[in-house]
């Protein structure tokens, strides 16, 4: 009976909105929206949560059981998934390779961006990070390392250089001749 007093309270049109609302949402902050959902209108009734809205009811149980219990559910995909990138594993080759690419690194010419070139390719920082006493299993391949040296900040292209404008000599002003006339020294100087 309490069942049928709560749907009749959602329209049809609030119930496709409140699905849109969960669709939007990811992890912990769905889980406790449809939560809220549940206990506000099926009396905490996962089941019925799940043929009113379409939502999961494992999910809607697993929102209600942290609401319950203050305890956020962390799951095994999301807390051990990606690879960390470089810098994060080798902090001291990372900035011992911030050092060598500051040294080699210039400024735009023009002062329009704040992105720095370099003239340092991947190979010699590679080469450079060997000379420094790091072990090949510290230092990535080159194709990685121009890559990390992007997300740095630096971009792996010439610098190049201020060029001077050419000056123009002046112009002498032209001769308006007419097309008769070249026609006719034309052929003079055929004959």
């Amino acid at each position: 009976m309490q069942k049928e007093e709560n749907q009749h309270k959602l329209t049809t049109s609030q119930i496709e909105d409140l699905r849109l609302a969960a669709s939007k949402m990811k992890g912990a902050s769905r889980r406790a929206f449809q939560a809220e959902m549940c206990l506000k209108y099926c009396d905490a009734n996962a089941r019925y949560a799940e043929t009113l809205w379409g939502w999961s009811r494992h999910t809607v149980e697993l929102g209600l059981s942290e609401k319950r219990s203050g305890i956020i559910c962390v799951g095994a995909q999301s807390m051990s998934s990606g690879a960390k990138k470089w810098e994060e594993k080798q902090p001291v080759a990372a900035q011992a390779l911030k050092e060598i690419a500051e040294a080699h690194g210039q400024q735009d010419p023009s002062f329009r961006t704040s992105i720095a070139y370099t003239r340092l390719t991947a190979s010699e920082a590679i080469s450079q990070l060997r000379t420094q006493g790091f072990e090949e299993s510290e230092i990535p391949a080159s194709s990685t390392m121009a890559l990390i040296l992007n997300r740095m900040g630096y971009r792996l292209r010439k610098v190049m250089k201020a060029k001077p404008q050419k000056k123009f000599p002046k112009q002498m002003p032209s001769l308006i001749i007419s097309a008769s006339k070249t026609k006719n020294k034309m052929r003079e100087s055929n004959v």
